[in-house]
C-alpha cells in the first residue's frame, strides 16, 4: 500500500514490542489500574465483567515482560469491529504499544466480511482523536451529549479498509466556514 493509508508496523521499527493476548480473570487489577490512570470518567470492575460477558464483546490486553500496559474492548459485529473501550498506561505511551493494538485488530478485518473499525471518542479527549487520526481513523459524525457521566458530545470516528468508501467524504460542518473567503 504504498498510497499513503495507514501502514501497519514493521516490527523492526516499533520501539517497544508487546504481545497481544485474550483478557484473562487475573489481569483485571492491572487493567482497572490502567482505567482510572486514564479516564476521568472510568469503567468499574463490574462495566467491564457485564460487558465482556457479552457473546459478541472481546478483551484483549498487550503486554510487556509479564506486565499489562494497555488494553481494548471490543464488539465483533458482522460488518465492523467496533472499540468500547482503549487505553494504554501513561508510562508506556508514546512507545507504539497503542499502534500495535490497532494493528491487531486492523489484521482481523476482510474485504469478504469486517471492513470497518468504528468507536467514540469524547470532545475532550484530543489525545485519543490525534491518535486514532493519526492511524487514518476519520470522525464522522457526531453524537451529542452522548455520555451518561457528563453531557459531552462524542465523535465517531472509522477506520476502513477500503478508503475509496464514500463516508470518507465527510466534512464536518463548520459555522463561520460561510465567513471564510479565499
Amino acid at each position: 500500500m504504498s498510497s499513503g493509508r495507514y501502514q501497519r508496523h514493521d516490527v523492526k521499527s516499533i520501539p517497544f514490542k508487546v504481545q497481544i493476548r485474550w483478557m484473562i480473570r487475573r489481569d483485571m487489577a492491572e487493567v482497572l489500574r490502567i482505567e482510572r490512570d486514564s479516564f476521568e470518567y472510568h469503567w468499574t470492575e463490574e462495566d467491564f465483567l457485564c460487558c465482556l460477558r457479552q457473546r459478541n464483546c472481546i478483551g484483549m490486553v498487550a503486554e510487556a515482560d509479564g506486565q499489562v500496559v494497555g488494553f481494548m474492548i471490543y464488539e465483533l459485529h458482522k460488518p465492523r469491529l467496533h472499540i468500547l473501550n482503549f487505553a494504554v498506561a501513561p508510562e508506556f505511551r508514546r512507545q507504539g504499544v497503542g499502534g500495535q493494538m490497532i494493528d491487531k485488530l486492523v489484521g482481523k478485518l476482510s474485504q469478504q466480511r469486517r471492513k470497518e473499525i468504528t468507536l467514540e471518542v469524547r470532545e475532550t479527549n484530543l489525545p485519543a482523536q490525534l491518535f486514532f487520526q493519526q492511524l487514518e481513523f476519520v470522525a464522522v459524525s457526531v453524537l451529542r451529549d452522548h455520555y451518561e457521566d457528563s453531557a459531552e458530545d462524542a465523535y465517531v470516528m472509522k477506520y476502513r479498509l477500503d478508503p475509496a468508501d464514500s463516508m470518507y467524504s465527510f466534512a464536518p460542518h463548520n459555522r463561520i466556514s460561510k465567513y471564510e473567503t479565499l
